[in-house]
């Protein structure tokens, strides 16, 4: 029998004035039933700059993953989006949950200016698009938590935890969410958790990368 694959995966708490946040919801909801061959541990993390690094390190060291998959909001996003390529700066829209919101800021200073996720992207979203969910691989995570989160697993990974494969995949916002402003994307949650259940079981089994262009930017 062969050995399960040791996964984290993350969500945010809320943030922003919102009472809930998809990524929290569907990584609870993924964790209580994960797919098979996986050995799965799900972590939610704080919107704080300075909190939020620590809390990713510390559920890295408990659970010393093969894999680590950390998930956020992207509020007006129409797909998941299995992110690319995270950059080494803060450069917030709005303040984190403690009122932070530093700008032009390295989130690691004297490192490398940028990461690439180590997943299979085009593979995770190929596998989201053969169970109906819409999906593309995008190659900006922003310059909020949600980048800083890909950009500090790639960190890590680099640093730390050698053979660890990180990633990074952005939840559109739940119908609830889209009443301010009315009419924006939405996703029903039922959707989201299709489209990390079959990520994760994708990363279970082997499998080339498809050779097909992804190059959208959100």
């Amino acid at each position: 029998m062969s050995t399960p694959l040791r996964i984290l995966l993350t969500g945010f708490e809320p943030f922003g004035g919102e009472n809930t946040n998809p990524s929290m919801q569907a990584a609870l909801a993924v964790g209580a039933a994960p797919p098979a061959g996986i050995d799965l541990t799900v972590e939610i993390l704080p919107v704080s700059c300075p909190r939020t690094p620590e809390a990713l390190r510390a559920a890295l060291a408990r659970h010393r993953p093969d894999v680590a998959i950390a998930t956020g909001q992207a509020g007006g996003c129409p797909e998941v989006a299995v992110e690319r390529i995270g950059i080494n700066l803060f450069d917030l829209r709005i303040p984190d949950n403690d009122g932070a919101q530093p700008l032009d800021t390295p989130v690691i200073p004297g490192a490398p200016a940028a990461y690439f996720a180590t997943l299979p992207v085009k593979r995770l979203v190929a596998a989201m698009r053969e169970v109906g969910v819409p999906a593309a691989v995008s190659n900006s995570a922003g310059t909020h938590l949600c980048n800083a989160t890909l950009y500090l697993l790639g960190h890590l990974a680099a640093t730390e935890y050698p053979g660890m494969r990180v990633g990074f995949i952005h939840l559109p916002w739940l119908p609830a969410q889209t009443t301010r402003p009315a009419g924006a994307p939405s996703m029903s949650l039922a959707t989201q958790i299709s489209a990390l259940q079959a990520a994760l079981a994708a990363l279970a089994s082997e499998g080339p990368e498809p050779q097909v262009s992804e190059g959208a930017l959100y």
